[in-house]
């Protein structure tokens, strides 16, 4: 089908739905039945198209001559792509599971298409940044990203919904569905996962195995293994999405160690501590400047929102309740009561002791885009270069372990020393009432502090 201007303004004047981590468990725990996954399907249908429109404008809106740009380009063309397939399943609802399965196979596609989404823009805004100021990136990229963590996530969740339930089995072939039924329970104890949220997330098992991770490439590099020391609550578990937490602390991590061995502190360890936030509802924070627009409303302080997207979703939040009945409002509501156990969420500190941040490079270390490293690296990282002992070899991990992202990228380390590890990590931690602050001692070392909220009490 194909899409036109009016097509696409008539979406993208549409406000957007605030997605909430309550959302995406809203349609209960796996197996799903054949009509929870029917609504799973007609949610997600009700959200994307808006959301792809959006995107599609806000490309439009940049300069001419950058939207040229082969790589910029690309990324305009994948959107119109998605877009064109989805709006043919807009014009009706999901109903069948034959329709269901196409459907769950179109948010295949379309997460396939977009996966490189993130080292495309760096290449393109790399090549175009004569012709755009950094303030214009950095704004663009901290609009478009976090909306393309709803957008994936949204596709993201239906399909794990899918592949986790048994309805559809009934319309394959015996050996598959002898697979299917082997790989979901097989005499385990009931999975935690409910799509991609694990409602029992232990941050400690994520930061050893980020830790084995980045370990491994500073070995290769310096031919040192920095060590991780945990303290706090190491057993506490809540309700999170692990893609999200696995990027960001690998990312915290990486900057640790290698501030760590380059100092040569590396018999000092880094120390994680893992703090359980208070169950009570604590004040709400005040704005930092930078989230000082006004266009944001009051939404911008609520926890738990799609902070990509308030800006223009804090007119609609409601909408799509209101327009449900009062027993589809309630069924949704006892959906969700497996997480009626209050997970507030958690504070990760990470502490090291790698000499701190320069004064003259703290104020910059949220720009997408800016690095330590010098721009021939950068440069080189764009085409893959540098192999594993290049001066970026550390910033590889930026591309191997975003969330459903580059990973497995051809090209290699395509985000390597191009400076969009940390904001983009700050964008996964605010994305649902999360934030990150870095505090530098200069001369000693820095301490980050991640938090994150769960799906909270529901019910």
């Amino acid at each position: 089908m194909r899409v036109t201007d009016d097509d696409i303004a008539q979406l993208a004047a549409t406000p957007l739905h605030p997605l909430t981590l309550a959302d995406l468990v809203k349609h209960g725990r796996p197996p799903l039945t054949a009509e929870q996954l029917f609504d799973s399907a007609n949610f997600t249908l009700s959200i994307l198209p808006a959301r792809l429109a959006h995107r599609i404008q806000s490309l439009r809106n940049l300069p001419y001559i950058v939207v040229s740009n082969p790589h910029v380009s690309k990324i305009h063309g994948n959107y119109l792509h998605s877009l064109s397939t989805l709006l043919p399943w807009a014009e009706k609802r999901v109903e069948t599971l034959e329709d269901e399965i196409r459907f769950t196979e179109v948010m295949a596609d379309l997460v396939h298409t977009h996966a490189n989404t993130i080292s495309i823009l760096a290449r393109g805004f790399l090549e175009a940044r004569r012709y755009i100021s950094p303030q214009e990136v950095t704004r663009f990229l901290d609009e478009h990203l976090r909306a393309r963590i709803g957008t994936r996530l949204i596709a993201e969740q239906h399909i794990a919904l899918h592949m986790s339930s048994q309805p559809h089995n009934e319309l394959v072939g015996p050996e598959e569905e002898e697979s299917n039924s082997s790989t979901s329970n097989g005499g385990h104890k009931p999975s935690s996962f409910i799509g991609v949220i694990d409602t029992q997330l232990r941050p400690a098992d994520i930061v050893r195995h980020c830790e084995a991770m980045v370990a491994e490439i500073c070995e290769l590099k310096y031919g040192v293994r920095p060590r991780v020391v945990i303290t706090g609550e190491p057993e506490y578990a809540f309700a999170h999405i692990p893609m999200h937490l696995e990027y960001i602390v690998t990312e915290l991590l990486k900057n640790a160690f290698r501030a760590t061995v380059e100092r040569g502190m590396e018999r000092e360890p880094v120390e994680v501590t893992i703090a359980p936030l208070p169950e009570t509802p604590a004040p709400p924070r005040p704005k930092a400047p930078r989230e000082a627009n006004p266009t944001h409303g009051e939404e911008a302080a609520i926890t738990n929102e799609d902070q990509g997207n308030a800006d223009r979703a804090s007119k609609t939040e409601g909408v799509l309740e209101r327009e449900m009945s009062v027993p589809a409002r309630k069924a949704a509501t006892a959906n969700i009561r497996p997480l009626d156990q209050s997970t507030p969420g958690v504070t990760i500190r990470i502490r090291d002791r790698g000499g701190g941040i320069s004064p003259e490079n703290y104020n910059r270390i949220w720009e997408y885009s800016f690095t330590t490293f010098n721009e021939d690296d950068a440069r080189a990282s764009l085409h893959g270069g540098g192999g594993g002992g290049g001066s970026h070899a550390l910033d590889a991990l930026s591309a191997i372990s975003g969330p459903g992202g580059d990973a497995g990228n051809p090209t290699g380390s395509s985000l390597a020393g191009l400076g969009y590890g940390l904001p983009l990590g700050r964008a996964y931690a605010e994305y649902f009432g999360g934030g990150i602050a870095v505090q530098s001692l200069w001369g000693w070392g820095t301490d980050v502090y991640l938090s994150l909220r769960g799906v909270g009490k529901v019910g």
